[in-house]
């Protein structure tokens, strides 16, 4: 059996990648990336030492090498992590978003439908359903939420799952797609928030938190986003979405500040400015679903994963310094 993992260079492809060839060794792993600046190729260099595994460098959005890809290799299983995913910067400039996240999904479905793959599946995000309010503690995204997104980011998200559902329904692909909550760990790239404070208050550098960092998110520790995705590739039903998340909810400022304790750092170091435009209140998910589906449930705690986290990114500083050239903060 043959799995492609596009997008397999970067934060939760990568981690996906080391679970997967750790956890089915019958299995060849194929990782495709682009690598663009969210990439890093040091993070496959143990797996590079793997006789089971192959990385091949390419452009989900261009046809011509994609359908070559197919049909040399074979492929039983794709799945799909690759895409822009940067907020702030999907504000300044959304056509690469458009382009890699919807014409790349595109691209993806096609050649799998005429190289017959026998499972395809979407990683998406919990952003493509906006947001809910701060002071409805009760409410959370489940899989029948409506898609409202905020950002041409989520937009973008949005119409993949979409036009993945139109093949499941057109054409009885066999896909199913997952809604994620914001993951943490090894491996992620610094512009995002927690390895972006996490570095900032090792150098002493002034901590930037939108408006009064009162945005809250659903924490998940990365790999048991692996353990999630896993379970939905070997048992999931094809044409369903499952929701993916920790009922881990922490405010930015929460958050920034468990990384100043954890190091040891003044809070003075905190500095407030300028909220994003359209920036989300509050992202929440129900993963009763994968619960009563596919047993899942979450390993990690917060508590625990957030001092793994700080710990990786203090001992492999020669992993992120070289891509520390812009520090943002989400």
């Amino acid at each position: 059996m043959k799995i492609l993992i596009a997008g397999g260079a970067g934060f939760i492809g990568s981690n996906f990648l080391y679970y997967f060839l750790e956890k089915h060794k019958e299995w060849e792993v194929v990782c495709l990336d682009k690598l663009t600046y969210a990439a890093n190729m040091h993070t496959l260099d143990q797996a590079l030492q793997n006789s089971r595994f192959k990385f091949l460098k390419g452009d989900i959005a261009d046809k011509d090498s994609i359908f070559d890809v197919f049909r040399d290799e074979n492929f039983d299983v794709i799945i799909n992590f690759a895409g822009e995913s940067h907020v702030d910067k999907s504000i300044e400039d959304s056509a690469v978003f458009l382009k890699s996240n919807l014409i790349g999904t595109q691209v993806l479905m096609d050649a799998s439908r005429k190289f017959q793959v026998k499972r395809y599946h979407q990683v998406s995000t919990d952003e493509v359903y906006g947001d809910l309010p701060l002071d409805r503690p009760d409410l959370l995204f489940t899989e029948a939420s409506v898609i409202q997104a905020s950002n041409p980011y989520a937009a973008s998200k949005a119409a993949a799952d979409l036009l993945a559902q139109s093949y499941f329904r057109t054409y009885r692909f066999p896909v199913t797609i997952s809604r994620c909550s914001n993951n943490y760990g090894p491996y992620q790239h610094p512009e995002k928030l927690i390895p972006s404070m996490i570095i900032r208050a090792l150098n002493n550098y002034k901590m930037p938190i939108y408006g009064e960092g009162v945005n809250v998110r659903d924490w998940l520790h990365v790999y048991d986003h692996c353990t999630a995705l896993d379970l939905i590739l070997h048992q999931g039903e094809v044409g369903e979405v499952y929701n993916i998340g920790r009922n881990n909810e922490r405010t930015n400022l929460h958050v920034v500040k468990r990384i100043l304790k954890e190091l040891g750092k003044p809070e003075a170091l905190i500095e407030y400015v300028e909220d994003r435009p359209g920036h989300d209140l509050r992202y929440a998910i129900d993963s009763t679903k994968m619960k009563n589906t596919l047993s899942w449930e979450p390993s990690i705690r917060f508590e625990d994963g957030i001092v793994d986290t700080i710990r990786w990114y203090r001992n492999n500083q020669d992993w992120w310094r070289d891509m520390v050239g812009v520090l943002c903060d989400e």
